[in-house]
């Protein structure tokens, strides 16, 4: 929102400093994002007058003056049609910076003349676009006097405002809270009774009581529109609106002034009764902006007998539009419903300055008086006359009230304030007081002003008190702490997080942080396994359409970036949530953590050769160290197949606690889907689910375990089986592991050979067994035993023992 300074003054009776307002704005919450000074940037222009005007001698088009400053008299070389001696303009002296181009003047030679600065237009000073000739000033303009002070430097001041603040969407609501911080004296909004010369020729009704619960209006005829004055147009200017018209300018002009939009018809273009109603499925319209718009039957517009001409409360229509040869005008002024706003603003992607106040809501008791005073600012620029106001429907009327016990405010805000203080704040503020009793020392009825929708219960009444009270009188307090050791903050989550993000770091990979939001079909391509993608309705890009299904797209697009831009070797890791449809469509959030291994593992070299790519093996290895460090059984887990059509089918697997836990998934990217994300040349991707792997059980203690080395020396023994071809390896590696629970301590493959001497169909699979002892040494008949028992295991899957 920005208004100019002597706008603002126009509501608040004040003398304080332009510094002064902007601290306080700041500090009753309206944050304030800049300061333009016109002041500063007209620093180095002055009302000059031309003496003489000589043809310069080595050009045509350009002419030698000598130009009185005030001070004395310069030599300017000036190529303006317009100039002329006895013409009083605006110098730029030397030093001075053009507004329009950031150009410094200096003294330079013109074609072999000096000269002295530059006679200036309004285009290069951005006060308008004529640049035909230089300025023209009235004859008794003060020579000398600097045309910042000449023109009127006033301060265009720019606040942010919270979608909670409705109100401050005008000028006077603005005014109205700096009057309550004690900033001066807010002036009363002018009580006008137009009553009308004639009855409303139009009928003027609405037939969407829902979207539309009231819809006012009257005509003005024999209005002549043109040009707005200067005043108006530069405090729309300075809120960054472009003038087109008087008729229009009055409308923004409410609008900005008080948070109150309005739209004016050209009443010859209008047939029939003009009707706030739902629209037509199919229905179009050509806004202002020069677009078509497709409506549906969720839309409420305004219509006559011809169709539709207003996207109600967003934008008004081209083709019933007011220009140079209006004459007469229907005003209308309606109170719409700020949900139907809202959606109908986001399903036809259309902002404009009407939507961003309706859908925030507006004061449903502004209706009357913003006719009474739009009819009188257009009959003041335009002239006509007024018929009588038109009211169909009616607004909400009936008041907020809120309970209120003045006590809270010290316990929901920390600061202590007299009740009496309170009750000036609320009613400078606007909202009206009853307390039970003299001296409101109890709770209190508290009547909240239409223009404040944002205010539901007594936290939010706490908020407006403390807000105008000063915020930086609230002392800061440290919050309590429990005596003796700091208990642990994170979370079990948080704590998991932290752990394998910093073993991924340790084993090299390094961090990306990627979007949670893909283009569709990058999205699609993961979607399969992961049940339906959630699509936003009203997303910031069609490339952030979806929320991601998996971490492994957003990945693969940075690797593409990087290894386009020359990376050689690519080890990147993500961990973040995945977001899939539940049951009944609701949101499901899962924690997983995702890699992409690409590019070379091991650069080609003099002892290596060539160099070494990533393969399934090396994703297999990170996951299962990742998995181990966060806490997984790895020693249980299964290798099995289904990693998803996204992977290699025969370079992939899962890993899985159980047939239907599925802990991670790694391997090869499917060539298909790597030439769908323009990737060459192998690339190895995991994705690891952490939310699947189980807790821990039992409370967690701070038990100290103490382990000595066994007395005894362990003993290993090596097997070799033969085992069908398709056989997992992990799967009978668990096998002989659990075999002997009591001696075996651990089992390890370490030969995997197939060829000659091993029949078809088969493969050779050796094994270091690791044996230990505990009370005594084994003997052979120990070892036998416990040999049978492995056997015996892995014949189990099929198994035979070599010989």
């Amino acid at each position: 929102m920005k208004f100019s300074l002597s706008w603002l003054k126009q509501y608040l009776e004040t003398d304080a400093s332009l510094e002064d307002i902007a601290l306080k704005l700041n500090a009753i919450g309206l944050e304030v994002e800049g300061i333009e000074d016109p002041a500063a940037k007209l620093a180095g222009f002055r009302v000059a007058k031309v003496l003489t005007a000589d043809k310069h001698p080595q050009a045509d088009k350009l002419q030698v003056l000598t130009v009185d400053t005030g001070e004395g008299v310069l030599q300017v070389v000036c190529g303006a049609p317009n100039a002329r001696a006895g013409l009083v303009g605006v110098l730029g002296l030397a030093g001075a910076t053009v507004p329009a181009n950031g150009m410094v003047l200096k003294v330079a030679a013109v074609r072999g003349v000096e000269s002295n600065g530059m006679m200036c237009s309004t285009r290069e000073l951005e006060l308008g676009e004529d640049h035909d000739g230089i300025i023209e000033l009235p004859e008794d303009a003060p020579v000398g006097t600097p045309f910042a002070d000449y023109h009127g430097a006033d301060p265009v001041i720019e606040v942010a405002i919270t979608p909670n603040r409705p109100d401050c969407m005008g000028v006077y609501g603005i005014a109205r809270d700096l009057a309550a911080a004690g900033l001066g004296t807010l002036k009363p909004i002018e009580v006008l009774d137009i009553a009308g010369s004639f009855p409303c020729p139009v009928e003027v009704r609405t037939d969407d009581a829902e979207g539309c619960p009231a819809f006012y209006g009257r005509v003005i005829k024999g209005v002549k529109n043109g040009p707005s004055p200067q005043w108006l147009q530069d405090r729309l200017k300075a809120a960054g609106q472009r003038p087109i018209s008087a008729l229009v300018d009055a409308t923004n002009y409410l609008m900005l002034a008080y948070g109150r939009p309005a739209h004016a018809y050209d009443l010859a273009k209008l047939s029939g009764a003009v009707v706030a109603r739902r629209a037509k499925d199919g229905e179009t319209v050509v806004a202002l902006n020069e677009k078509t718009y497709t409506l549906d039957a969720e839309m409420t517009v305004i219509a006559d007998d011809s169709g539709v001409h207003d996207i109600a409360g967003i934008m008004g229509g081209e083709h019933s539009g007011c220009g140079e040869e209006t004459t007469d005008v229907l005003l209308e002024i309606a109170y719409f419903d700020p949900e139907r706003i809202a959606k109908t603003g986001r399903k036809l992607n259309l902002t404009s300055d009407a939507r961003s106040r309706f859908e925030r809501g507006i004061d449903p008791n502004f209706l009357d008086t913003g006719l009474d005073h739009l009819t009188k600012l257009i009959q003041t620029l335009c002239g006509g006359e007024a018929s009588q106001p038109v009211r169909s429907g009616a607004a909400p009327s009936t008041p907020k009230i809120v309970h209120f016990d003045p006590a809270l405010t010290e316990k929901l805000g920390g600061v202590a304030i007299e009740p009496a203080e309170q009750q000036r704040i609320l009613e400078s503020l606007g909202f009206a007081v009853v307390g039970q009793e003299a001296g409101f020392d109890k709770a209190w009825a508290v009547t909240v002003p239409g223009w404040r929708p944002d205010v539901d219960g007594a936290p939010d009444i706490v908020e407006e008190v403390v807000r105008i009270h000063g915020l930086d009188k609230v002392a800061s307090v440290a919050l309590p702490r429990v005596d003796g050791v700091a208990r642990p903050t994170a979370t079990p989550t948080q704590a998991l997080e932290r752990r394998v993000r910093r073993a991924a770091a340790a084993r090299g990979l390094h961090e990306a942080v990627t979007w949670s939001f893909l283009p569709s079909a990058e999205a699609d391509a993961f979607a399969e396994g992961n049940g339906a993608l959630w699509t936003l309705a009203n997303p910031i890009s069609e490339d952030m359409k979806v929320m991601r299904p998996s971490l492994l797209p957003g990945l693969l697009m940075a690797a593409k970036r990087n290894l386009d831009r020359g990376a050689a070797s690519l080890r990147l890791f993500e961990l973040g949530r995945r977001y899939l449809r539940g049951e009944g469509g609701a949101s499901d959030e899962r924690l997983a953590l995702g890699f992409v291994l690409a590019g070379e593992k091991v650069a080609r070299g003099w002892a290596t050769g060539k160099a070494a790519m990533f393969d399934a093996y090396d994703a297999k290895a990170e996951v299962t160290a990742l998995l181990a460090e966060a806490g997984a059984p790895v020693e249980k887990l299964q290798v099995m197949g289904e990693a998803g059509s996204q992977f290699h089918p025969g370079q992939s697997a899962t890993l899985r606690l159980g047939p239907k836990n599925v802990l991670a998934r790694f391997g090869m990217l499917h060539p298909a889907v790597a030439k769908q994300f323009d990737i060459e040349g192998p690339v190895a991707i995991a994705e690891i689910y952490l939310d699947a792997i189980p807790g821990k059980k039992g409370a967690p203690t701070f038990a100290r375990t103490r382990y000595a080395p066994p007395a005894l020396q362990a003993v290993t023994r090596d097997y070799a089986f033969l085992v069908p071809a398709e056989l997992p390896a992990g799967d009978l590696v668990r096998m002989v592991a659990g075999a002997d629970k009591v001696n075996i301590v651990s089992a390890r493959l370490f030969d995997d050979f197939r060829g000659t001497g091993v029949p078809e169909g088969q493969k050779s699979l050796a094994l270091e067994v690791t044996l230990q002892p505990l009370e005594k040494s084994y003997k052979e008949e120990d070892l036998k035993a416990i040999s049978d028992k492995v056997t015996a295991a892995a014949a189990k899957l099929g198994a035979v023992l070599r010989g």
